[in-house]
């Protein structure tokens, strides 16, 4: 059962959950505050937690409010749209055969389908971003395991609206948001470094820490570039 606490006019949903330490999450778009807390832990204990980090908590907030947002998309020619973080200007042509995309110097050229409108636009280009993304991930993982001493199960790409990505410990499975394709690829690789490691550690504790600037010692510099860049455009749900 969720329970909210209202500290210092800041509202935060409470979880308890099965496990050891309390996560603090401020969550895009707005930065909405959740905490998973020990089953055992007090609501006191919870708010003082909460006092002890509402000036990180405004920080982040700040952060969030104040990032950059992709206008919506309408699919129409010499419309700006990214891939690993550069620019490219969509040119789409009309077509008698399965829609494809093509890479060309500053353009990306979106085939089609004659009677094609936005919103199969939109569900081809995505699903040729999943693909992206799915091809230069599994190169990473393939790399990072060995180097870890780790294995992945499966690998999932999709639309994540709070994430970039997710790990399952327990089934090894990662997941990873399709709009990665859009972003440097330094920022993928660091999120599957980041989603690999959960393998040896679970949270986000300081043994998780250590890891990370043992392995990728520049990840705080890719997450501050992944966290700057525009995100996209639509209605955040939790």
């Amino acid at each position: 059962m969720m329970e909210v606490l209202n500290v210092g006019g800041l509202c935060a949903e409470v979880a308890r959950k099965a496990i050891k330490h309390v996560h603090l999450s401020v969550l895009p778009p707005e930065g909405k505050v959740r905490v998973a807390a020990p089953l055992g832990m007090g609501t006191e204990t919870i708010r003082l937690f909460l006092i002890s980090k509402l000036a990180w908590i405004r920080r982040q907030q700040g952060k969030l409010r104040g990032q950059e947002r992709e206008a919506p998309r309408e699919f129409m020619n010499k419309e700006s749209h990214y891939l690993w973080g550069k620019r490219y200007l969509l040119e789409i042509q009309r077509v008698e055969s399965a829609p494809s995309v093509e890479i060309k110097p500053r353009k990306l050229i979106l085939k089609v389908r004659r009677t094609a409108d936005p919103l199969r636009c939109a569900a081809s280009l995505d699903a040729w971003y999943r693909q992206q993304v799915r091809l230069t991930a599994s190169d990473f993982i393939a790399s990072w395991q060995p180097r870890l001493g780790v294995k992945a199960n499966r690998l999932f790409v999709q639309h994540m609206k709070t994430k970039w990505g997710g790990c399952a410990p327990a089934t090894g499975n990662i997941r990873l948001n399709t709009e990665l394709a859009k972003k440097p690829r330094e920022c993928l690789e660091y999120i599957v470094v980041h989603e690999l490691l959960h393998l040896l550690e679970p949270t986000h504790n300081e043994r998780f820490m250590v890891l990370m600037d043992r392995h990728l010692p520049q990840w705080r510099q890719f997450r501050a570039v992944l966290n700057r860049l525009p995100v996209r455009h639509e209605t955040w749900a939790y």
